[in-house]
């Protein structure tokens, strides 16, 4: 299929996990992709190769997306190709601190570091992109898309720190607020994901250890499964391509169901 074909996207934090998934879905789509990454070159160019394949035109770009200079220099790798159609905000940090009841576990540091990346990043994304999303309406009559990469944390309060979970419940707002104020030239939306089996997870623990955690995942949700990166990237693909033309200011689970919790047989 390519029903994608002529269209420019951006995928910030697209060397690696679901970011990687969804730059790979969109070329074999027939999007030209902007790979991010912060620090894993090997890796953003293992993920441009993956897109090549499908003929995608491809560049690679190292940006930090807490950075306003490096949000423009993003936004440049878009101008030198005219406009954007798709920008996925996927890059995301998180500061480890399960137990939410230790209080002393998290600095403001932390804190600070997490909202600038989670929350302070994809708005300065937009605020970088919107003349290029714009252009892009205007040239084709068609919405731009933007995607935010939140979690279940933002939604349930739970997942790997309380910093963590408030700041994906941040995007969460910001994307209704945008979604608002953006239309009809740009549709925003966010996908809520539970669990998913990627680098995020197997290099906080060892291996016996993770793989306990993907048996613990798959008996605690409805589906009885732990989702991967492709499967996340599917849902990733429904918002960004015209399938999704009607829909604006969704936050979506993406869990298997976990959110519902496991009622008794």
């Amino acid at each position: 299929m390519d029903d994608l074909g002529g269209r420019i996207a951006l995928v910030t934090g697209s060397a690696t996990g679901l970011g990687r998934s969804v730059a790979v879905k969109l070329a074999e789509r027939g999007a030209d992709v902007i790979v991010n990454y912060s620090r894993s070159a090997s890796e953003a160019e293992e993920t441009a190769d993956l897109c090549r394949t499908s003929g995608a035109q491809v560049e690679v770009v190292q940006a930090n997306v807490a950075d306003v200079d490096g949000c423009r220099t993003l936004a440049d790798a878009a101008q030198r190709r005219g406009r954007l159609d798709i920008l996925v905000n996927n890059a995301g940090i998180t500061r480890h601190a399960r137990d939410h009841s230790d209080l002393d576990a998290l600095s403001k540091a932390d804190f600070m570091d997490t909202y600038e990346v989670n929350v302070v990043g994809p708005y300065l994304m937009l605020q970088a992109t919107k003349p290029l999303l714009g252009a892009a309406y205007k040239s084709t009559g068609r919405a731009s898309t933007v995607l935010n990469t939140s979690s279940i944390a933002g939604v349930k309060g739970i997942g790997s720190s309380v910093a963590y979970a408030a700041s994906k419940g941040a995007l969460n707002t910001m994307t209704l607020s945008l979604a608002r104020a953006l239309a009809p030239a740009i549709r925003v939306n966010a996908i809520c994901p539970g669990f998913i089996g990627t680098r995020w997870f197997k290099d906080t623990m060892a291996a016996e250890a993770f793989e306990d955690t993907l048996r613990s995942v798959e008996a605690l949700t409805p589906l009885g499964v732990a989702s991967g990166p492709d499967d996340i990237a599917d849902t990733a693909l429904f918002f960004l391509s015209d399938a999704a033309r009607h829909v604006t200011g969704e936050l979506l689970l993406v869990d298997a169901g976990m959110h519902l919790g496991k009622g008794r047989p």
